[in-house]
Formats: structure tokens, C-alpha cells, sequence
């Protein structure tokens, strides 16, 4: 899992503290602005035991005023070139330095609520252990893209086998948050078959994480691949 010990301990009172997070996504580091919510607008499966938990930390965490989600699950390659930049070589040391001197930086959590980041060094113990981290698990729950059958050469995210005994050892772990991303691509429809594994898929992503104590991120991204226009992607979007 799809972005990264947290609530477990305390709200977040401490303008230190931030989310940090999980992720397979390719992106380099940007900020993702969240908008406020209220705890009426949510909604929350009746079976999940965390339903308050889990309002708490999307109200509280997730969508606090003022502040956004750091994106930095760049991949080994681009944060390569990011120390190459500087005279460093490209080792696991130096990513991980890299990475922690970002995420403990002065001040972070004054600005952001949480931050993506590769699976790997999420789990860095030295990152774990100190405290006033907190979890933000992203899209680590989702394993690969494989093709779609009988679909227009369209894909859809595999992960759902499993899914209810990794977000379960994540919460152990101290997660609190969880995104999944899926794909629609334009140019070869998208197929109402697509569509409809899409939104399939990601509503049991999201009640699976709910069940577990997790907050849900839903990621449907519409891929901006072709020269179609931008009144084409409002049209895939609304269908969507």
C-alpha cells in the first residue's frame, strides 16, 4: 500500500508533529492542500469498532486547517539525481538521510499534516522510533497494475487478496491513514468495464481500511496520456 507512532498515543497538539508515509507512486516532493471537513459530512461503515477513531483523525489530522500532505515518494532513480546534485552517490544511506532530514525538520508540522514516502523507509526504525511521528500508510496497499481482461488494453490494481491482514498489521504498527490509487486511461475509453472495476475496487479498499481502523484516501486518477483536450477529461471525470 498507496502513501506516512500516531494517534495512538495523542492528538495532535504539537505543532511538531506530522503524518509520515507510505507509498509506490513515482512523484516528487510537493504539497498536497487539504480542505477542512466537518464530522457530519462523513461517512462511516456501522460494523467498523473505529468509527469514532477514525473521524477524529480524518478531521483532527487528515484535513486540519492550514496545512497539506508532503508528497516525496519520488523513486531511487530521481532522488538519485536530487544527490547527484549535491556531490552524494546514490546509496540507501544517503536516500534515508535525505528523506529524515526532510521529515524532521523544524517547524514541519506547523505546515503539514502528513507526508508520503516510500515503503521502505517508512519503516526505517529510526524514523519509527521517534514518537512524535506519526503514520501515514499510502499505497503500499496496492500492489501493481496488471492489464484488465477483455477491456480496451485498460488496467486495474491488484491487492485486494490480503488486504484485510496487512491494513490489520498496519494499524499494529502504528498507521492511521491509508490511499489507494487506481487508473482510468482515456485514450482507449475508458470501458464501462473499467469503470466499474475501478470504482468496485477502491470502495472495497476503502471499507476494508475502514474495518481496520484506517482512514481511506481514494485515488481515482485519470491519466493525462494523448492529446485529448481538456473538455475530454471533464467528460471521463464526470463519468468517473
Amino acid at each position: 500500500m498507496a502513501s506516512t507512532s500516531l494517534l495512538k498515543s495523542s492528538p495532535v497538539d504539537d505543532k511538531s508533529e506530522f503524518v509520515k508515509g507510505q507509498s509506490l507512486r513515482q512523484s516528487s516532493a510537493s504539497v498536497i492542500r487539504c480542505h477542512p471537513i466537518s464530522a457530519p459530512s462523513l461517512t462511516i461503515r456501522a460494523t467498523s469498532s473505529y468509527a469514532d477513531e477514525i473521524v477524529k483523525t480524518a478531521v483532527q489530522t487528515i484535513a486540519s486547517p492550514g496545512r497539506g500532505i508532503l508528497a516525496m515518494a519520488e523513486s531511487n532513480v530521481t532522488c538519485g539525481k536530487r544527490l547527484a546534485s549535491i556531490g552524494l552517490e546514490n546509496t540507501e544511506a544517503n536516500r534515508q538521510a535525505y528523506r529524515t532530514l526532510l521529515v524532521t525538520a523544524p517547524g514541519l508540522g506547523q505546515y503539514i499534516s502528513g507526508a508520503i514516502l516510500l515503503k521502505r523507509p517508512s519503516t526505517n526504525p529510526q524514523l519509527m522510533a521517534k514518537k512524535w511521528l506519526m503514520f501515514l500508510l499510502n499505497k503500499t496497499l496496492f500492489l501493481d497494475l496488471v492489464p484488465l481482461a477483455v477491456s480496451n488494453d485498460e488496467s486495474w490494481c491488484q491487492g485486494l487478496d490480503g488486504l484485510t491482514s496487512r491494513t490489520a498489521a498496519y494499524y499494529q504498527q502504528g498507521a492511521r491513514f491509508a490511499k489507494w490509487r487506481t487508473v482510468v486511461s482515456i485514450p482507449n475509453g475508458p470501458s464501462a468495464l473499467a469503470v466499474k472495476e475501478a470504482a468496485w475496487g477502491l470502495a472495497r479498499y476503502a471499507a476494508i481500511s475502514q474495518d481496520s481502523g484506517l482512514v481511506p484516501i481514494v485515488e481515482p486518477e485519470i491519466l493525462l496520456d494523448s492529446d485529448h483536450g481538456i473538455d475530454k477529461t471533464f467528460e471521463v471525470a464526470e463519468k468517473v
